[in-house]
């Protein structure tokens, strides 16, 4: 089983509560009305082709890691996971607020360009964060290790070893944050890897 499927399969345990599929393709798993009628507890995008590839690296004007790039073109296009508390970022196709424009994933283009933290070296390519407090992940493209930082300074406060590894331990370590019905255990708890004081 590769990481991906060990992923979903964490994820699909939350469909007993309720799954669609958006036009645009998006798999939405667990209502979530306990936080808006229109609520999800996951948000899985479609895979991207490789021109919408290319219309990244071309919007951000730097390449996307190898790992990353891999896994927006077989997995894809970022996701929104355990009520927004984990994202990875992706391409917005929809421009607008209708619901399907709404239902996408964050754009790569925001941290990587008008919103990139201080401290980001060139090799730094931002590919998601949390919704708790807006911190941000970062793959180093001569490394390909994934780091966790503040929203607005790069400075590495914990890593990993891979893309790979971020993304399981990251689903099963928040799978621990949220109850059978997809409500949060603890709300004042911090969902991110360690807490920035």
């Amino acid at each position: 089983m590769n990481y991906f499927e060990e992923i979903k399969n964490i994820l699909f345990e939350y469909n007993r509560l309720g799954e669609d599929v958006t036009s645009s393709g998006a798999i939405l798993i667990g209502k979530a009305p306990h936080i808006a009628p229109l609520a999800w507890l996951h948000s899985l995008f479609p895979p991207l082709n490789n021109i919408d590839i290319q219309t990244i690296e071309k919007n951000v004007g730097i390449s996307i890691p190898e790992a990353y790039k891999n896994f927006l073109g077989m997995y894809g296009n970022g996701l929104r996971i355990f009520s927004d508390s984990f994202n990875l970022y992706g391409l917005r196709k929809i421009e607008g607020r209708s619901i399907e424009a709404v239902r996408q994933p964050y754009d790569l283009d925001i941290p990587n360009t008008d919103e990139r933290p201080k401290y980001a070296e060139d090799e730094d390519f931002f590919i998601g964060g949390y919704g708790w407090d807006g911190s941000k992940l970062y793959v180093k493209k001569t490394t390909e290790k994934v780091y966790y930082c503040a929203r607005r300074d790069a400075t590495p406060l914990f890593e990993w070893s891979s893309f790979e590894e971020m993304l399981v331990s990251e689903v099963l370590r928040l799978q621990k944050y949220f109850d059978k019905d997809g409500k949060r255990i603890d709300k004042r708890m911090p969902t991110t890897p360690i807490i920035i004081k």
